[in-house]
């Protein structure tokens, strides 16, 4: 079957570390922190005070005041990050058919600070059922696709995509495989999460999940050193918009590279810990360069999953040395989640744009907060620790892992004609 070429044409975010790609990109590259202490609800009596934040938001700013009250925050992110996307692209109604744009849009857990406010409210009051009449399409994590299509008149393929923290790499890969096919010329596709409450913080605290460096947060999130105790909560939006090569040079649209490939695999091994082995991770990876047709030596990149937990950085590594063998010493390796947190269903959207952006600006993120070697992993593996590197990245591999033992990975490279 004549597959079409899929691009990258447009790129929103909103993040930790800055309300825009460039200032996402600016701080990655300078190695910033987004940690702080949380500041939306009183964490005083948490076993974690500290999260990555998307500071200062106020929806009022990127959306109409009475529209914005009918959407948990999840849903705010992603309708800003998608206006930056869209405008980026160049996407109008002179330039596009409404019935073959789509919007393929992923959240880990949705409206979880609405669920929380409304069952609060419910339990606070004498019994009798009031409930806010948006409760539920606040709630629900297929609305941010619907509002994202409402909102630009787009009647092309609309559906969410749930695979916890791989949910955006998932969204991506439908994206791609729906354009392929000829089904869409144009899909918004990324992630967005925000589930910085009580419920949320409280509930990977109990799983013993978080970091609890409550003296120094802006170093809680230190993957791959020997003293990690566990991921940074992190929330936001990341947007891509997917074209066919075909459809972007018709309308004379920026592209920024090609996707080439993707793939999805279970370690069908446990509820939360990885396969010790990296069984899962390994095995993602062979089948997402087998999609794209390349060979382990034509990765530049790997952006990982690099969560900062004890068992999962050791499980990774285990299984880039299993897919890339001695090549993996040429690899350029970082966790963007050492200065964004963990940021769930939108992690993989984000770093698949770190990944973009390394491609077309050949400089490789760092992993920050490396201070002790970890004697459990290779030293001669490349993991770019604490400074921003310099090379030529044709290719990007991006990978994410979720709760279930759900596995995505993506490959992004140079646009070539």
């Amino acid at each position: 079957m004549d597959l079409k070429r899929v691009v990258v044409t447009g790129l929103g975010a909103l993040t930790p570390l800055g309300k825009t790609v460039d200032e996402y990109w600016q701080s990655l590259t300078n190695g910033v922190s987004g940690c702080d202490f949380i500041q939306q609800f009183d964490v005083s009596k948490f076993k974690t005070r500290f999260a990555c934040e998307v500071k200062d938001f106020d929806p009022t700013q990127y959306l109409d005041r009475k529209e914005s009250r009918k959407m948990d925050r999840y849903c705010q992110f992603a309708l800003v990050a998608s206006d930056e996307a869209v405008k980026d692209a160049g996407i109008s109604k002179e330039n596009v058919n409404p019935d073959r744009v789509g919007v393929i849009f992923a959240s880990g857990i949705g409206g979880l600070i609405t669920f929380q406010e409304e069952v609060i409210n419910f339990a606070s009051g004498d019994g009798t059922p009031r409930f806010n009449p948006f409760f539920i399409p606040k709630m629900i994590l297929d609305i941010a696709a619907g509002q994202i299509s409402m909102r630009y008149g787009f009647r092309g393929p609309n559906y969410a995509v749930v695979s916890a923290c791989a949910s955006s790499t998932n969204a991506i890969i439908d994206a791609f495989d729906t354009i392929r096919l000829n089904k869409a010329d144009i899909i918004i596709t990324g992630g967005s999460e925000a589930v910085i409450s009580a419920a949320g913080l409280g509930g990977f605290n109990a799983m013993k999940a978080l970091s609890e460096r409550n003296d120094d947060p802006k170093s809680a999130s230190r993957p791959f050193d020997k003293d990690r105790d566990g991921f940074v909560m992190g929330e936001g939006s990341g947007v891509l918009i997917l074209e066919s090569l075909e459809h972007a040079l018709a309308r004379g649209a920026k592209i920024y590279c090609e996707i080439a490939g993707g793939g999805a695999t279970a370690d069908a091994y446990h509820i939360t810990a990885p396969h010790p082995e990296g069984l899962g991770a390994n095995n993602v990876m062979h089948v997402a360069l087998q999609d794209a047709r390349m060979s382990p030596e034509d990765i530049d990149y790997i952006n990982v999953h690099g969560t900062s937990t004890p068992l999962g950085d050791i499980a990774e590594t285990k299984a880039i040395l299993n897919v890339f063998g001695n090549y993996a010493y040429d690899l350029n390796i970082s966790s963007t989640k050492s200065m964004t947190g963990h940021c769930l269903g939108a992690a993989g959207a984000l770093e698949a744009l770190a990944c973009i952006l390394a491609v077309t600006r050949d400089v490789i993120p760092p992993t920050i907060n490396h201070f002790t070697d970890d004697p459990e992993l290779d030293p001669k593996l490349n993991f770019t620790f604490n400074k921003a590197q310099y090379r030529r990245v044709d290719a990007a591999l991006s990978n994410t892992f979720g709760f279930g033992g759900h596995n995505a990975s993506v490959i992004l490279k140079k646009y070539v004609p």
